[in-house]
């Protein structure tokens, strides 16, 4: 199937460190005790984000670019200590991989391993550049990003429609995958029919044509001393078809039909495969899309292309990877990582540049569109230009009141804020006298779960001491996940119901706040670049008349999207912008 493998192999690896930074999940945790001290936000974000770069490198082999990936689209929040976890993680990978390949050189482990760790080596050939080649390359480039927005495009509506389809359950699931496979089946099998077979160049040798299950030469229905070159890259693992494409000093090896066959078939399978109940990347359909658009522009522009054809389609793929996915600096190092020609930086720095400038003029990348589509709340790096035009105030005030808990709060309170909200934290207020209230802090779900399940409660109303709750609680306990209010409501009987609990010792009484006149562009910003969960908005002026606290953001409220729908006289303003 038209699939890549890094994308499981990213999401196994997220996968992983998040169960790693838990100990693992039921009767299988792990009670190490080290492991405790991943047991909080930060850490296990730091640990999915060196997962995922983990993920990369084995899927390409490219510890750098695994690096650089999840510097690049992967973090939010990017610090010192983050870059070099990562390389370690991906430089353990690469040495545990490379002492697989050592053992399996023989074949023992059938396919693995083949090409070593550098999948796709164009370092035979000395690249050299003129002037004439500039305008070639530039086109490569435009095309990349004219083709990579509009297949984000199409591709958005076939997930639209496939997220319908997926909806009805696992037999429309079932049959959207029987469908499209043996949609695939069919085209990869019977495409090469369509093609004449094509004479073998003596100076191939005995590699044509082609016997064994990979070679750029196979004879498919064709009488000895041919080969059917669409077959040749039909019927190969995506890997071996693009060892093919890019393979050098093979001009006149693969005919343009051919190519334009399979850059269509290609672009058809990408789109209708990827979004389907099965684990698939967008790597490698799109480096073969667009391996196969390079090779077809050196061909039709053969009298002004100096540089070898299969080079050319290296900067094809790495022309369509940034136009549709809008990455440069790491795309950049793995293309490096994966071809072992350093001569190809200047000319693929140039041509990825290009490709995402006319890509971003069209539409966002295919990530963004798919976490738009499964309305994850991630905040862009930059925010939107209509948001400094509204305040943070205004954006409180469109949301339901906020939710507050007194400093020293009943159980059965807290009990039912928490049973009738799914929110994370709450204010905390406090009145130092009558009359008279003001912002005391923040408190975690989490933590206020931990006081129910240990049963700190209190007869009367006072103020306990930090000792007393440093006795009582561990750190590791007020890290770990809450789990779920009715498990622990059921427990409580009505004389603790009618207790108290304290919650000086549970708050953070340095929250992030900010004052309600501060534009939401400004609070994106400060969001995203201190990693936050929540942000309390407090009043400009203060008086006893006048709540301590206006509300309360999350991301999901800083989301263009969310804030739109709020405000629906902002979307002419998005327009004019």
């Amino acid at each position: 199937m038209d699939l890549g493998k890094e994308g499981p192999l990213v999401h196994i690896g997220a996968c992983l460190a998040n169960l790693l930074s838990q100990g693992g999940e039921g009767r299988w945790r792990l009670r190490w005790r080290w492991l405790r001290y991943f047991n909080n936000d930060r850490d296990r974000r730091d640990l999915i984000t060196c997962g995922a770069s983990s993920g990369v490198c084995a899927a390409f082999r490219a510890p750098v670019g695994g690096v650089l990936f999840a510097l690049e689209e992967v973090a939010t929040w990017w610090r010192s200590a983050l870059l070099w976890r990562t390389f370690f993680s991906t430089a353990t990978v690469v040495v545990v991989l490379r002492g697989f390949i050592e053992v399996c050189r023989d074949g023992r482990c059938g396919m693995f391993g083949e090409g070593g760790l550098i999948l796709f080596d164009v370092s035979d050939v000395t690249v050299r550049y003129h002037v004439g080649d500039l305008l070639p390359v530039t086109l490569v480039g435009v095309l990349g990003g004219v083709l990579g927005a509009l297949y984000n495009h199409v591709l958005h509506q076939v997930l639209r429609l496939y997220n319908l389809i997926n909806a009805k359950g696992r037999l429309a699931k079932l049959a959207l995958a029987l469908a499209v496979s043996v949609f695939t089946s069919a085209g990869l099998y019977l495409l090469p029919f369509a093609v004449p077979c094509t004479p073998c160049d003596p100076a191939f040798g005995d590699a044509c044509p082609t016997v064994g299950k990979s070679g750029n030469f196979k004879q498919f229905n064709c009488p000895t001393g041919y080969y059917n070159d669409l077959a040749s890259l039909l019927h190969a693992t995506n890997v071996d078809a693009t060892r093919n494409i890019f393979s050098t000093g093979t001009a006149g090896e693969f005919r343009l039909d051919s190519l334009l066959i399979f850059f269509g078939i290609y672009c058809v399978l990408g789109l209708f495969t990827f979004g389907i109940a099965v684990p698939s990347g967008l790597f490698l359909p799109i480096i073969l899309m667009g391996s196969a658009y390079g090779r077809i522009l050196a061909l039709v522009l053969a009298r002004f292309v100096r540089i070898d054809h299969g080079l050319y389609a290296v900067l094809g793929a790495a022309a369509l990877m940034s136009g549709s996915m809008r990455m440069t600096v790491s795309l950049c190092v793995i293309f490096l990582e994966l071809t072992n020609n350093l001569l190809l930086l200047p000319i693929t720095m140039f041509v990825l540049l290009i490709a995402k400038t006319v890509g971003d003029a069209f539409n966002p990348s295919i990530y963004e569109i798919i976490l738009d589509l499964k309305g994850l709340p991630f905040l862009e790096p930059k925010p939107e230009t209509w948001m400094k035009d509204l305040a943070v105030g205004e954006l409180a005030a469109a949301k339901p009141r906020v939710v507050t808990l007194q400093v020293i709060e009943k159980v059965s309170t807290v009990v039912e804020v928490l049973r009738s909200t799914p929110h994370n934290g709450f204010p905390v207020l406090d009145w130092p006298r009558p009359g008279v209230s003001e912002l005391h802090g923040l408190v975690l779900r989490s933590h206020l779960m931990a006081v129910l399940k240990k049963r700190w409660f209190l007869t009367d109303k006072r103020r306990t001491e930090e000792w007393e709750a440093r006795e009582r609680f561990s750190s590791t306990e007020l890290a770990e996940k809450s789990g779920s209010i009715d498990e622990v409501a059921v427990q409580l009987t009505p004389e603790e119901l009618d207790m108290y609990i304290d919650l000086h010792p549970f708050t953070n009484t340095t929250p992030y706040t900010v004052v309600e006149t501060m534009s939401v562009a400004k609070a994106v910003v400060l969001f995203r670049t201190c990693a936050l969960r929540h942000m309390l908005i407090i009043p400009k002026f203060q008086g006893p008349e006048i709540a301590p606290i206006v509300g309360i953001l999350t991301r999901q409220d800083l989301r263009a999207h969310n804030i739109l729908g709020a405000f629906p006289h902002l979307a002419n303003k998005r327009k004019v912008h």
